[in-house]
């Protein structure tokens, strides 16, 4: 396991070119990017363990969630993502959600991030990059993981709380697509980064606008629209599967493990 490890990590940084300086940083997408499949999905089982979410709420959320993420680009499927993603921390605290997280990336999380791309965050962290996950995850869910793995923080979806409960409602729009670019945009202005200077990861043709933004792009796991974008413009392409699947196939198995999975412990609870 070892060896297969040390394998996967010289072959993921082989011919990086990972510029050496403060101005420069790397920003990586995180589901079926540097996390086999949906952190939503991971969250969604972890809450339904714990009696936060029926049977029938996770349900509705897979089948909602599996749409956004499949590439569906018409406004009301981005909203029913977003309501989806929000229905099931409506009127929870942020310090509940918070916990579910941590304990998530251990149950769920934590042997799900390709080692491939966790080398390669790692050697922008060695090279004293700051390194940023973003998503359209909570951004607390997001926090977690980037703490956890070490790296820089987290831009992710804000959602409003008053009193430190959720009010089902967003602060601002889901950080996707377009939203995701203007972000990182800002951020490294506040950072006084260098774009040009800068890396950003991703599997999604949605992440187009993001990859975009920097010198050194990168295509990981890329779905078909991204593969072939990136072949047009020579931007690198890593991909860590062991056999290569398109991201139709990937989602199919995550909502199937998930509605087994939940549906398994609702049976169990009957009996």
């Amino acid at each position: 396991m070892t060896g297969e490890l040390a394998a996967r990590t010289a072959e993921a940084v082989a011919g990086l070119d990972v510029p050496a300086d403060t101005r420069s940083a790397a920003f990586f997408d995180l589901d079926n990017t540097l996390l086999r499949g949906a952190s939503l999905f991971y969250l969604a089982r972890g809450m339904h363990a714990r009696g936060f979410l029926r049977t029938a709420d996770i349900l509705r959320f897979a089948r909602r969630q599996a749409r956004f993420a499949l590439g569906a680009e018409h406004a009301e499927h981005i909203h029913e993502a977003r309501a989806a993603a929000l229905s099931f921390i409506t009127g929870r605290s942020v310090a509940e959600l918070a916990d579910v997280a941590e304990e998530t990336f251990d149950e769920w999380m934590a042997h799900k991030l390709w080692p491939g791309t966790r080398a390669i965050a790692q050697l922008h962290v060695d090279q004293g990059q700051r390194v940023w996950l973003v998503t359209a995850a909570p951004v607390e869910v997001a926090a977690v993981i980037a703490r956890r793995l070490g790296l820089t923080g987290a831009l992710g979806t804000v959602a409003e709380r008053v009193g430190g409960h959720y009010t089902g409602r967003l602060d601002g729009d889901l950080l996707h697509g377009e939203a995701k670019a203007a972000a990182v945009a800002s951020l490294a202005r506040r950072e006084q980064l260098d774009m040009s200077r800068c890396s950003a990861y991703s599997d999604s043709a949605n992440d187009i606008p993001m990859l975009s933004l920097v010198g050194f792009p990168c295509a990981v796991n890329p779905d078909r629209r991204l593969r072939r974008h990136a072949r047009e413009r020579d931007w690198r392409v890593r991909d860590y599967r062991g056999r290569r699947r398109t991201t139709t196939l990937a989602i199919a198995a995550g909502i199937g493990a998930l509605a087994g999975t939940v549906v398994g412990v609702a049976a169990a609870r009957r009996r």
